[in-house]
């Protein structure tokens, strides 16, 4: 954020394109942190993102994990077979031409050891908040992906 930028913050009408880029900012600072902290562990944003969806639903679809993961069919398929290859997850047979998603025991170790690298970085990004400020920025970011999603 620029100076012009906090200036803006305290206008009584909030410019629409600050806004949205001091959200886009703060994803892209997560990802950048997020990405460079979890290769210590093995692995990326993206994969270790997939493996939480997958623990989330085990038997789901790619599609399914593809929705979950905010990426297209074909993206999350690549990232898949990616996975599979690192024996992080395994594919079956489900009904009809269906694949169902299964972590390994060595996918459970990358995502829980994942999830400690991410704990920390959100715990020290959100820090500055309150918990009762958390608890109004995730209902606000909520509503907004709500309404941005279609009713």
């Amino acid at each position: 954020m620029t100076a012009n930028d906090h200036d803006e913050i305290h206008d009584e009408t909030v410019d629409l394109e600050v806004l949205g880029r001091a959200v886009k900012g703060a994803q892209y600072r997560h990802h950048r942190t997020l990405d460079t902290r979890l290769s210590a562990v093995g692995t990326t944003l993206a994969q270790w993102d997939a493996l939480r969806a997958i623990a989330r639903a085990p038997g789901a679809s790619a599609h399914e994990l593809a929705v979950a993961t905010f990426q297209g069919d074909q993206s999350f398929g690549t990232l898949a077979t990616r996975l599979a290859a690192q024996q992080l997850i395994e594919r079956r047979s489900g009904r009809g031409r269906r694949n169902e998603h299964h972590l390994t025991e060595e996918g459970e170790r990358v995502l829980a050891a994942g999830r400690a690298v991410t704990l920390d970085v959100l715990g020290t990004s959100f820090a500055p908040l309150t918990e009762a400020e958390r608890v109004t920025l995730l209902g606000l970011l909520s509503k907004v992906g709500a309404l941005v999603d279609g009713p």
